[in-house]
């Protein structure tokens, strides 16, 4: 698919879901939310639930990544004696 020539922005992706594709937004955000509900009342700065990392910062869920994925722009960690 060929890329178009003017940006999108997240929130226009976000009502494109909700609108267009009728994807419920706030029962996906409730469903997040209570995946890390737990780590956050622990003091986590991650929960880790079906293979995926709900990353949180001061107990807000800021990003959801695949489990063994480094992040984009970050080198991964490599285990010692690896």
């Amino acid at each position: 698919m060929k890329k178009p020539l003017h940006p999108v922005t997240d929130h226009a992706v976000i009502r494109y879901l909700e609108r267009v594709k009728g994807v419920d937004i706030e029962a996906l955000r409730r469903e997040i939310g209570r995946v890390a509900d737990a780590g956050i009342e622990a003091g986590a700065t991650g929960v880790i639930s079906g293979g995926f990392v709900y990353r949180i910062e001061t107990g807000v869920v800021i990003t959801v990544l695949h489990h063994n994925r480094a992040e984009r722009g970050k080198p991964r960690r490599r285990r010692r004696g690896a």
